[in-house]
């Protein structure tokens, strides 16, 4: 008997089933041609020893169009629905059409759609891995043998391709802005330990204070969810330091977003009275008042580059994972306190 399900083959089928593989081939393409003693004897090995026929992938290798699962953990935030639409973009480029599930963050509800999927026949997976996401399941994952691209969270250890920004350069470069507009006390708000995404952005901004000259401040590492909620809360236990700061590099737009509502309500005027700048660079950050500065990464992009890994991978499954970092760029707008047009700096 084999270890997984995943592991079985045609070939133990016949054996099982004491038929050829060419009949175990027909009725997996239920084909008319095997007469329904065989057929049924043939299903029976099938359920007996789990396997589950990935019919995606079959068509996937022979040129047909068919279905990959795409699992994104919050289409709420802009930046994942950009990113959705992105990687929807690449696989419709090649006649795929993508099983679309939102997780809400949720890893019971993540392992649940993506066994559906697998169920349905999905050849493989983008994912956007939800807060929390269990290491067994991965494992669990990886023993299907099917393709995986984890999109913008990167999973240490996991066998899974990976696609998302160069999040500690993009955050090195924010940073060092701020200094170089004569800020001294720069914090970064968002995101919490124990998030690969946090953890590379804060040492990216720990780096740019570093580059600047500057110490790093502790207190000024301000955890919150990734949220606007977050972000109002982060910038409140900021201000409320003894020495706060002037400035501040945030986890995601999102969570910049909550700042700007939090400066206005303590009648702070942003560019002015406090610098900000958040990462993403979303739609929304060009029409804030006033406009954000904003780390770009191109959801989009990153999202067509995994739908084409994806693609990849599935039509030759002896190759290796692909890791892709996407280029980090400083957007200047009116919120960092800089002056003249918006422009790439």
């Amino acid at each position: 008997m084999p270890a997984t399900a995943s592991r079985v083959t045609i070939l133990d089928i016949a054996r099982e089933a004491g038929v050829s593989k060419s009949t175990v081939s027909l009725v997996l393409r239920e084909a008319p041609a095997v007469n329904a003693e065989t057929r049924a004897r043939v299903r029976t090995a099938m359920r007996e020893l789990g396997y589950v026929y990935n019919r995606g992938a079959a068509s996937l290798r022979s040129g047909a169009a068919d279905t990959v699962g795409m699992i994104i953990n919050d289409l709420t935030n802009h930046f994942f629905a950009e990113l959705a639409v992105g990687i929807e973009r690449g696989l419709a480029a090649a006649g795929i059409v993508p099983f679309l599930a939102n997780t809400g963050e949720s890893p019971a509800r993540q392992a649940q759609v993506m066994k559906v999927m697998r169920e349905h026949g999905a050849a493989g997976f983008i994912v956007c891995p939800a807060l929390g996401t269990d290491r067994a399941f991965l494992r669990e994952v990886e023993d299907w043998r099917m393709p995986v691209v984890s999109v913008m969270r990167r999973i240490p250890g996991a066998r899974a391709s990976y696609v998302g920004p160069d999040n500690r350069r993009g955050a090195e470069r924010a940073a060092a802005h701020l200094a170089a507009l004569g800020h001294r006390r720069i914090a970064f708000l968002g995101g919490v330990r124990g998030m690969v995404v946090q953890e590379e952005r804060a040492a990216g901004y720990a780096a740019g204070l570093a580059a600047a000259g500057l110490p790093l401040d502790p207190e000024l590492v301000v955890e919150s969810p990734p949220s606007r909620e977050g972000g109002e809360a982060a910038l409140g236990r900021a201000l409320a330091l003894a020495d706060p700061p002037t400035a501040a590099l945030c986890f995601n737009d999102v969570v910049a977003f909550g700042v700007l509502h939090g400066l206005g309500r303590r009648g702070l005027e942003v560019g002015r009275d406090f610098a900000l700048v958040g990462f993403d660079d979303v739609r929304d950050a060009r029409a804030a008042v006033p406009p954000l500065t904003s780390v770009a990464v191109d959801p989009p992009g990153l999202g067509e580059r995994a739908a084409q890994i994806l693609l990849r991978l599935v039509r030759d499954p002896a190759a290796g994972p692909v890791e892709h970092y996407g280029e980090a760029r400083l957007v200047v707008r009116a919120s960092c306190g800089a002056i003249g047009e918006e422009r790439v700096a």
